[in-house]
């Protein structure tokens, strides 16, 4: 754009009245408005009279949608698992860190600052890690009967991401009852997290906005003695109403095809889940 057309375009003079609708000179035109928020004697006075002109109803610095209260950053767990921002109180974990120490050991004596800022900062890479496992770990879980496709590596779900290494996996750390262990070391914390949400079926119900209905799915899933196991029975009865659902989906379909009609495609477990609920 040459300086007799960018005079004629701000000024609004000429053929260019409406040139700035122009795809071609949009980012130019964006380029200098952002001059001109910054600093509006960074442009020219033909420039500043025009951005003038527009009585500052738009900025490009900042969404024309966006709140003036928005707090710009996720409280919930499922936001900060999105963003890496895991929120931990850690003055508040090492109060309940200290509490615990006095009741399960009067006679130690109070920990030192150093051993309170030791275990709070394991309790807090403890709690990170677990909430991650609550919000990734379907990612991990083994849903490949036939093993066609090797599981993948995921760094938020190991531990080494937290600061823990080989010698600490054996220590124990206070989690504060989240597993239903007061105290627990990462390997059993591991387990426990593998075998909840990184088994041979996918749990995710972070989104649930409900705290209380997340907290009734967590005690009767994450904990040393919650694994699921079915008798050999147990399983024959589960497989034989998978086979009944199944065979009255292609009942109804050799019965009344091209009727529309609501079905069990891709839900069949429902049925024995219902039966067992029932």
């Amino acid at each position: 754009m040459s300086k007799h057309e960018e005079n004629n375009l701000v000024t609004g003079t000429g053929r260019y009245e409406t040139a700035f609708l122009d795809g071609a000179n949009a980012l130019y035109i964006e380029q200098q408005y952002e001059r001109y928020r910054l600093s509006p004697t960074s442009v020219s006075s033909e420039w500043q009279n025009y951005f003038d002109s527009l009585n500052d109803t738009v900025s490009p610095l900042r969404a024309s949608w966006e709140r003036g209260n928005w707090s710009g950053t996720g409280e919930d767990e499922l936001t900060s698992a999105f963003d890496s921002n895991w929120h931990v109180d850690g003055a508040e974990m090492a109060v309940k860190i200290a509490r615990h120490h006095e009741q399960s050991n009067p006679a130690a004596g109070e920990l030192t600052v150093d051993e309170l800022r030791a275990a709070t900062l394991d309790s807090v890479r403890a709690v990170m890690m677990i909430r991650a496992y609550r919000v990734r770990g379907h990612r991990a879980a083994d849903l490949d009967p036939l093993g066609i496709e090797p599981p993948g590596y995921h760094p938020e779900l190991d531990p080494a991401s937290y600061g823990f290494t080989e010698e600490d996996m054996d220590r124990e750390i206070f989690i504060d009852y989240m597993l239903g262990l007061e105290m627990a070391t990462v390997r059993e914390m591991v387990d426990i997290l593998k075998r909840t949400y990184c088994g041979h079926f996918a749990v995710e119900f972070m989104h649930i906005s409900n705290p209380d209905e997340k907290s009734w799915l967590q005690e009767r899933m994450e904990g040393p003695d919650k694994e699921i196991s079915f008798t050999p029975e147990g399983k024959k009865a589960i497989f034989s109403k998978l086979v009944e659902a199944e065979g009255l989906e292609k009942f109804i379909d050799v019965k009344y095809t091209g009727t529309k009609r609501f079905g069990l495609d891709g839900a069949e477990s429902i049925v024995p889940a219902l039966e067992q609920i029932i």
